[in-house]
């Protein structure tokens, strides 16, 4: 089996040079390029077509989380794995939306990073114990939120407005705003409650006691 080709994407040559001299010191890796932008990178994916790409987020041209999307995008094979000097659930989540297989914060210790680079190339996903509790704590508070709880109260009367079957242009004489900033509010309700119909609108006001069956 050969060697998993790496290739480094970070805007520092310090730690460009780091990252490499720890590589090379394991027998299965080959770096086989650096890149120093998210331009820089996409480019070196098309030409030299690693196996991984250690992606920094902030990086000048093109940052590391549009590069992610349009590495992931374009070259299937190629797995990515965001290292990140920023161990907050906003970047490790930017980073796992974009596409990647993995993230590392940058103050990891070397086995750690070492052994990401080996299970995201074998096809498993990778997220550093740092940010994993919190990541599932996240996710776990966000299961059991109620998505009516994240209406404004102005999108509350809208929905309420539209399940009496009031049309657009009746709730916005009501409310004193636009026919538009209305299909707007409309839009942004039916998004957070995962609602497609009107229909559907209707039968979540009457289950939530905001309007009642009587009319």
């Amino acid at each position: 089996m050969g060697k998993i080709r790496v290739l480094i994407a970070d805007d520092h040559s310090i730690v460009r040079s780091g990252i490499r001299a720890l590589l090379e010191l394991q027998e299965d890796i080959e770096v086989i390029g650096e890149a120093a932008n998210g331009r820089e990178a996409l480019d070196a994916v098309e030409k030299l077509t690693p196996d991984v790409v250690l992606m920094d987020i902030a990086m000048p041209l093109m940052d590391g989380l549009e590069a992610t999307r349009r590495i992931v995008k374009s070259h299937s094979k190629t797995r990515v794995l965001i290292l990140t000097q920023h161990d907050n659930k906003e970047y490790a989540l930017s980073g796992i939306k974009a596409g990647a297989a993995g993230i590392v914060p940058k103050k990891a210790g070397p086995s750690e990073l070492v052994s990401a680079i080996r299970a995201v190339h074998q096809g498993d996903s990778f997220i550093h114990p740092s940010m994993a509790k919190w990541m599932v704590k996240d996710y776990l508070q966000r299961v059991g939120e109620d998505p009516f709880d994240t209406l404004t109260d102005r999108e509350r009367e809208v929905l309420k407005l539209v399940a009496e079957g009031h049309s657009n242009r009746e709730i916005a004489d009501q409310l004193f705003i636009s026919v538009k900033t209305v299909l707007g509010h409309r839009d942004k309700i039916m998004q957070k409650l995962d609602i497609h119909s009107r229909t559907d609108l209707i039968k979540y006001a009457i289950r939530k006691g905001l309007i009642s069956m009587d009319g």
